[in-house]
């Protein structure tokens, strides 16, 4: 239970009728408000909170239809009242209102609703914003992850595929065991729920009951074979055949003549940005991303006819979407019958293209080095190549990370990693789900950030618990001067990690429990 101890933001100490008072409780905070009322004349108590101000104020419609945050009590007798909400919310600023009632509210507090799991891990190093965003990485996981692996704790509070992908791993790194990601993924084995009456596809999130989007049956394959490999957990792997079976189905429903994925049915989401425009008819990230999912059920199953499958579609997205400078999004089906490219390319698709294996480095130089060098969160400054639409937090940005740190590039990802973060976590203690303020403040995904600080900064870049094997690759370029940091390995073990920098090179020092080996490598 954590006392709202911060004083008011401004305001007046004592209300009365149509005044408030306007509270910091000094981080973005998931739980249980409580306080102290003494009524002397019945009235009502409005609750306002909010994850962050605008124009110095709590905005009820932030959000726009999605949720209005306030609480209400109705006092009906004088008296003195210890009330506790009944359902968590979450919130940094909250805002204290009268409306015919007269007394007093004090002792305010939020009793915390969060996974309890992640104490053991740790991070610090010599630049105190890398600093602020892991705590804040660990502050959104452990809102997130509760139960279940959820995307958001105050709009939506459900567990949402592709969210998962990102927060399975972060359960891994931060606890060393994943059953809350087990937990989430068994409600999809078992839900006989469907969003359409067609096809067998899985809802968007579980429990609840969601419409269909289909791109999220992409991500839930790539989770299964992740959480396989962090788990060794052949047994749910194999409870979810048939689910495996039936979404691979339900696409092969909606090939065209050319074997690629065209008018895919209901929300076709690529990311927040300009890409979810741009998702018909036929939408090549949709495309990048079949085929990494054919591939992955291909290893998870022995289906060898998906992974021939994969190949041949991943040739024809090249074939077609490639313009000689960019990937384009998606091509409209004419009146004649023909597809025609739009035109249109995002930053997004271009990181689908990389992530995804449709391009690679080497056979697409010239766009991997103008990805590298000319965008990040640099370019909403430098405005280089003005007419590629811009990626966005979820997922664009994140992809973006994951690239960086495919290619080595640990330097530039401690920079990049504060550029899109550390605004966030100063601002409300959590990650967000926008680059911007007009969403979710604290979304389970972004959690991910402390994988990225474990693995590219920290340098412990892979942890194989089913072989118990790790890799430790420290980066001397990096611009810092000291870093270490507690990863934990399972309920019991964990791997703790240092080094420094002096004149002589860096200085890596690590322990780990027995039965464990590590392999040490320089950048």
């Amino acid at each position: 239970k954590s006392e709202i101890s911060v004083q008011p933001v401004y305001g007046i100490q004592r209300l009365s009728d149509a005044n408030y008072v306007l509270y910091d409780h000094g981080l973005c905070d998931t739980g249980f408000l409580g306080a102290k009322v003494v009524c002397r004349k019945p009235g009502r108590v409005y609750f306002y909170f909010d994850e962050v101000l605008v124009n110095d104020d709590i905005d009820v419609s932030r959000m726009g239809w999605q949720c209005v945050n306030a609480v209400t009590y109705d006092f009906e007798e004088p008296g003195e009242y210890a009330i506790e909400a009944f359902e968590p919310n979450t919130f940094r600023y909250l805002k204290v209102m009268f409306d015919g009632f007269e007394g007093e509210v004090s002792d305010l507090f939020v009793r915390g609703y969060k996974n309890g799991e992640t104490g053991r891990a740790a991070f610090e190093s010599s630049d105190p914003a890398l600093n602020e965003i892991f705590a804040a990485a660990r502050e959104t996981f452990v809102q997130n992850a509760v139960d279940a692996l959820t995307d958001c704790p105050s709009r939506e509070r459900a567990g949402w595929l592709c969210d998962s992908f990102f927060s399975g791993r972060s359960e891994r790194w931060l606890t060393g065991s994943n059953p809350v990601e087990r937990c989430f993924l068994e409600n999809f084995a078992r839900t006989s729920y469907r969003p359409t009456k067609e096809d067998a596809f899985l809802p968007m999130c579980y429990p609840a009951d969601a419409g269909l989007l289909p791109n999220w049956n992409f991500w839930f394959v790539f989770e299964l074979e992740e959480y396989l490999a962090r788990t060794g957990d052949r047994a749910l792997i194999e409870l979810m055949r048939p689910k495996v079976e039936g979404v691979i189905a339900s696409f092969r429903k909606y090939r065209n003549a050319d074997g690629l994925l065209e008018k895919l049915p209901g929300w076709v989401f690529i990311e927040w940005s300009e890409a979810n425009k741009l998702v018909q008819d036929v939408n090549y990230p949709s495309n990048m991303t079949y085929a990494k999912t054919l591939d992955a059920a291909a290893r998870l199953y022995g289906w060898t006819d998906c992974a021939e499958e994969a190949r041949i579609v991943r040739e024809t997205v090249r074939r077609q979407s490639w313009t000689g400078e960019w990937f384009c999004d998606n091509a409209v089906r004419q009146k004649d019958g023909s597809l025609k490219l739009s035109g249109e390319c995002t930053e997004t698709c271009q990181y689908y293209a990389f992530y995804f294996g449709t391009a690679d480095a080497k056979d697409y130089p010239e766009l991997w080095n103008r990805l590298v060098s000319d965008f990040g969160p640099k370019r909403c400054k430098t405005k280089a190549w003005p007419k590629i639409h811009p990626a966005n937090a979820f997922i664009g940005n994140y992809l973006r990370l994951e690239l960086l740190s495919r290619a080595g590039l640990s330097a530039q990802i401690l920079d990049e990693t504060k550029g899109y973060l550390h605004g966030m976590a100063r601002r409300t203690g959590t990650l967000w789900e926008h680059d911007n303020i007009s969403n979710s403040c604290d979304h389970g995904f972004a959690s991910h950030a402390a994988v990225v600080l474990f693995r590219d900064v920290l340098g412990v870049r892979s942890v194989d618990p089913v072989a118990r094997q790790i890799v430790i690759k420290v980066d001397p370029n990096l611009q810092l001067a000291s870093c270490r940091g507690t990863v934990p390995l399972s309920a019991t073990e964990e791997l703790r990690v240092e080094w420094r920098k002096s004149s002589a090179g860096v200085d890596v020092r690590y322990v780990i429990p027995e039965g464990w080996t590590a392999k040490e490598r320089m950048e």
